[in-house]
C-alpha cells in the first residue's frame, strides 16, 4: 500500500476548493517564455477546481498537475480528458503539445476524440457485433459500417473523482471511476472502471486503468490525445521523427478493418523500426495508405513477458520535444491526424488543419472479439482488466 498524503478537500456537487501543498514542492505555472526554475516555488503541485456542467447541471471538475521539471498536465473528469500537457524544449520554454478545446462545453461534441479516454472497446468492430459465448450483440454503427471507440463511449460521461487527487513519493495524480450500465451500447455486463493519472518528477505521465465486469464482456481501453511536439503555433506534424518497436502492423480493408493478416512491415511504407521523418513516405503509392487516407493502423509490439515494454518514440527536431511510450499493451495505433480539416476551432480560436496533430493509441488490437487469433479481449466475472501506458517526456540538446 503506497503512503498518500491527501490535503484537505471541500465539497459541493463537485469539487470547489484549490488544493495547495507545501511551497517547496511546487512548480510554476510557466508561460511560454518562462523557465521552469524562475518560478519553481510558487505555485501549488496540484489544483482542483470547477470546469463547468454538463445539460442536466451535473459539475464538471478540472485538475491541474505539475511536477518540479515545469511540466503541467490539465485533466477534467468530463471523458477523463487530458485538455493540455505543457512541457518544456531544448531552451527550457514551455508550451502546450497537445490539441483540444478551451471549454468543457466544446468537449460534449468532439467526434475527433480530443483527448479523451476511450472505451469500453477503443478503436473499430467490423459491422457494429460480435459474439461472445454463443450469443450476438449489436453495437451502434458510427463509422460507416462498423463501430468506432464504443458508441456514445466513456468519453461523453462525467467520471466520479476517487476520494481526492493524491500526493505522494511517486508524484501527483487523480483516479476517476466510471459504471458503465449492462447494455450500455450494446455491450454485455456491469463494468466497474477505474483510470488513474499520475505525473511524476522524472517527467512520466503513468495512465493506469483498472476494470472489473458481473458478466462475460469484451474491454479495450486507451487514452486518445492528440500531440504535436512544436507546440501550439505548429502547423502540421509531417516533419516529427517517429519510431515504432514492432515488426508487424495489422493491414485493413476498404472499411479500416483488419483483414487479420499480421504483416512484415519490412520494405513497406510501414517501417518505422529506426526513426523516420512522418512525412517522408504518407503520400506514396501504397493501398494501405490510400485506404486510411495516410497513417490509421495497428502496429504489433515486440515484446517479450507481460511488463511495460517500449512501443514508440516521436521527436520534433525543431524544438528538441521527444515522447516516449511504453506499455503493457500488445498494439498500438498510430493515426496522423488525417481526418483534421481545418474545420476543428480549438484552444485560442486556432484552426486544427490536416495532419496538425497524432495519436499514438496503445491498445489491443481493433476488431480483436471478431478475430480468434489476435489476442483477447475478453473480461469475465472474478477477473480483472488492467493495462498500463508511460508517457515520457523529453527534450534533446
Amino acid at each position: 500500500m503506497r503512503a498518500t498524503l491527501r490535503p484537505h478537500v471541500s465539497r459541493g456537487s463537485h469539487f470547489v476548493a484549490v488544493l495547495a501543498v507545501a511551497s517547496m514542492l511546487g512548480v510554476a505555472a510557466c508561460s511560454k517564455s518562462d523557465t521552469p526554475a524562475t518560478k519553481m516555488a510558487d505555485t501549488p503541485r496540484l489544483t482542483v477546481g470547477p470546469f463547468g456542467q454538463t445539460a442536466d447541471g451535473t459539475g464538471i471538475d478540472l485538475i491541474t498537475l505539475r511536477n518540479q521539471q515545469g511540466i503541467e498536465v490539465r485533466v477534467m473528469t468530463y471523458g477523463g480528458a487530458i485538455l493540455s500537457i505543457k512541457t518544456p524544449d531544448r531552451t527550457g520554454a514551455i508550451d502546450d503539445i497537445t490539441l483540444g478545446y478551451d471549454t468543457s462545453a466544446a468537449y460534449f461534441k468532439n467526434p475527433t476524440y480530443f483527448g479523451v479516454l476511450i472505451g469500453r472497446y477503443a478503436n473499430r468492430i467490423a459491422k457494429a457485433k460480435f459474439s461472445l459465448d454463443g450469443k450476438t450483440y449489436t453495437l451502434p454503427a458510427n463509422n460507416g459500417p462498423n463501430s468506432l471507440h464504443g458508441g456514445v463511449g466513456w468519453d461523453q460521461h462525467v467520471w466520479k473523482v476517487d476520494k481526492e487527487p493524491f500526493q505522494n513519493a511517486g508524484g501527483v495524480g487523480v483516479s476517476l471511476l466510471l459504471t458503465s450500465a449492462d447494455g450500455d451500447q450494446g455491450y454485455p455486463g456491469e463494468v466497474k472502471a477505474k483510470v488513474t493519472y499520475t505525473l511524476t518528477d522524472d517527467s512520466r505521465l503513468i495512465v493506469d486503468y483498472d476494470a472489473a465486469t458481473n458478466a462475460p464482456t469484451v474491454i479495450n481501453m486507451t487514452q486518445h490525445t492528440y500531440f504535436n511536439l512544436a507546440g501550439s503555433k505548429a502547423t502540421d506534424i509531417l516533419g516529427h521523427e517517429l519510431m515504432i518497436n514492432a515488426d508487424k502492423y495489422t493491414p485493413v480493408d476498404d472499411t479500416l478493418i483488419p483483414t487479420g493478416q499480421l504483416a512484415p512491415v519490412e520494405g513497406t511504407p510501414f517501417d518505422f523500426r529506426k526513426a523516420t521523418v512522418v512525412g517522408a513516405r504518407i503520400e506514396q503509392a501504397d493501398e494501405q495508405l490510400k485506404r486510411g487516407k495516410g497513417y490509421d493502423h495497428n502496429w504489433v509490439l515486440n515484446r517479450t513477458g507481460d511488463g511495460l515494454s517500449l512501443a514508440a518514440r516521436a521527436k520534433d527536431p525543431i524544438t528538441g520535444r521527444t515522447l516516449e511510450i511504453t506499455t503493457t499493451e500488445p498494439g498500438i495505433q498510430f493515426y496522423s491526424g488525417n481526418f483534421l480539416d481545418g474545420t476543428n476551432i480549438g484552444k485560442g480560436g486556432k484552426a486544427y488543419p490536416h495532419r496538425s496533430g497524432f495519436c499514438l493509441e496503445t491498445q489491443h488490437f481493433p476488431d480483436s472479439p471478431n478475430q480468434p487469433a489476435f489476442p483477447s479481449t475478453v473480461l469475465r466475472p472474478g477477473g480483472r482488466y488492467t493495462s498500463q501506458t508511460v508517457f515520457k517526456f523529453g527534450a534533446d540538446k
